[in-house]
């Protein structure tokens, strides 16, 4: 009998899969959703139950809301329960944005803004009360750097659902608040070595980020020591913002 059951979306690879397996340290059974890399996520099952855990990844693409619910669908039928969401999708567009054509924009929206609705309103309808959402968003939505309005403007909309149903689930005794990386050493992260020497001179901790960082602080707003915490915006960025 499992104690925590966590539907974890993106996580076959990255932050994602850093979540997934800190989740799965602390002893939460963990389904995890994945759009296209079947053996990485595969691999993320292995090492979750070499070390004793429970895990289940399920091909759901974020952008496809029937998809998405599926990915609830199994964690009901599996465990019969949901006491913790974490959504760490994301799609990405760079240039100025009157250059930007409308694919562009369909393209950030639909994962940054779209699925994050779709997985809130899921998590909301499904969950326990006293349960733990997470949505990972972007330093971006701090910092506005140019060429990333697009970007910037979807994470912002997902934040601003977070604030809301914050107030929504909080008579339920749910917590619901965004995480904010910063640049962070993941397979998307796209940077010169220049553009990184330059990130770190600006950053007073010294470095980029690395997934267990933005895993560890996920832990702990999903844990009961962060019962007193929602609606919140917590950058992890190493002070770059």
């Amino acid at each position: 009998m499992v104690k925590r059951v966590a539907v974890v979306t993106g996580s076959s690879r990255g932050i994602g899969r850093a979540v997934a397996l800190r989740l799965a340290a602390d002893g939460t059974a963990v389904v995890g959703g994945y759009r296209d890399d079947g053996r990485a996520a595969g691999r993320v099952v292995a090492e979750i139950e070499a070390k004793g855990g429970h895990a289940t990844m399920v091909r759901a693409d974020a952008t496809d809301p029937e998809r998405l619910q599926a990915l609830f669908d199994v964690a009901d039928e599996r465990y019969g329960r949901l006491d913790v969401m974490v959504h760490n999708v994301g799609g990405f567009a760079r240039g100025p944005l009157s250059e930007a054509a409308d694919d562009d924009y369909q393209r950030v929206f639909a994962p940054n803004t779209h699925a994050t609705f779709v997985a809130l309103r899921e998590a909301g309808r499904r969950m326990r009360d006293g349960g733990r959402i997470v949505v990972i968003s972007s330093v971006v939505t701090r910092l506005n750097p140019p060429g990333e309005a697009l970007y910037a403007a979807s994470k912002a909309a997902g934040e601003h659902l977070v604030r809301t149903f914050s107030r929504e689930l909080g008579p339920r005794g749910i917590t619901v608040n965004s995480v904010l990386p910063g640049p962070t050493d993941t397979d998307g992260f796209a940077a010169t070595p220049d553009q990184v020497e330059a990130l770190i001179a600006q950053t007073p901790l010294g470095r980029v980020g690395e997934p267990d960082d933005i895993a560890d602080v996920v832990a702990f707003l999903a844990s009961d020591a962060a019962r007193w915490v929602t609606g919140q915006r917590i950058a992890v960025d190493g002070g770059l913002s």
